[in-house]
């Protein structure tokens, strides 16, 4: 017997990926973990809720009416994964000094600002001030662009800084919060390789022919593919992590849950 599915790899990727965020979700509800992670929460439902808007209302509307809804809700998406990254830093290392902690935070802030600024081409200044509908639309795009760059960086520079440091904290393994951290750094690593590589493609690669264009946006859709495959694996990652509860006395090296460190000052 043979069976035949008419099914993607993109199709099932995108299916496999919408499936994880409403399960992550259902995990953060079910298991009071949401009020504990608000913006975490939010950025999960933004994804699902940007992912099935995109299958929803493409090829049902005009495409400027599409861009204005799908980089709406971009750039809000933007905006909740800054809001996510100083969520998951103030909880990592809440028993920081204050010292310690505008230092932490105007070098990790400096680090991703001068990579977002070199990153990428920049328009030019009269295109986005035009005042037309359309260079609105190239401010929101680019916002949005900038914004998850900026926000990739910063996901990452937490990831590293909590796997080396949080122990010392209160973001310890097997706390809930290093789990997240390690999969929005993982995520982000994944991400912005292939940005890289294609950015690199895209610069040394001149298209003369069908042909060759064709190879090119295959290349494009395998490289997408590997992308939404990690943040699958990512997601499996956090719905078990989240499911189980944090190992009493473990979210800290020697320091117990909710027991404030004798050394540190409290945040601002």
């Amino acid at each position: 017997m043979h069976f035949n599915f008419d099914f993607s790899a993109a199709q099932i990727l995108w299916t496999l990926t919408f499936a994880g965020l409403l399960v992550l979700l259902v995990v953060l509800l079910g298991r009071d973990r949401a009020r504990r992670f608000p913006w975490f929460t939010a950025l999960t439902v933004m994804m699902a809720l940007r992912m099935v808007t995109s299958r929803l209302l493409s090829q049902r509307m005009s495409p400027i009416a599409f861009d204005e809804i799908f980089l709406g809700l971009y750039d809000l998406t933007v905006i909740v994964s800054l809001g996510v990254a100083v969520e998951i830093a103030r909880r990592a290392f809440k028993d920081a000094r204050r010292a310690a902690w505008i230092a932490g935070t105007l070098v990790v802030l400096a680090i991703g600002g001068v990579i977002m600024v070199k990153w990428g081409p920049w328009p030019s200044w009269k295109t986005l001030i035009a005042g037309s509908h359309l260079s609105a639309l190239r401010l929101m795009q680019l916002f949005a662009q900038k914004g998850d760059l900026l926000s990739d960086m910063l996901f990452i520079e937490i990831g590293l800084l909590v796997a080396f440091f949080g122990r010392c904290f209160h973001a310890g393994w097997r706390s809930h919060t290093q789990q997240i951290a390690i999969g929005l750094s993982t995520a982000s690593i994944t991400q912005s390789a292939i940005r890289l590589i294609w950015q690199q493609i895209a610069l040394h690669t001149t298209v003369q022919s069908q042909d060759q264009y064709t190879r090119i946006m295959s290349l494009e859709q395998k490289f997408f593919s590997a992308s939404q495959a990690v943040y699958v694996a990512v997601l499996l990652w956090w719905i078990a992590c989240l499911w189980i509860d944090e190992p009493d006395g473990a979210v800290a090296a020697g320091v117990p849950a909710g027991t404030p460190s004798e050394v540190a000052e409290p945040l601002p």
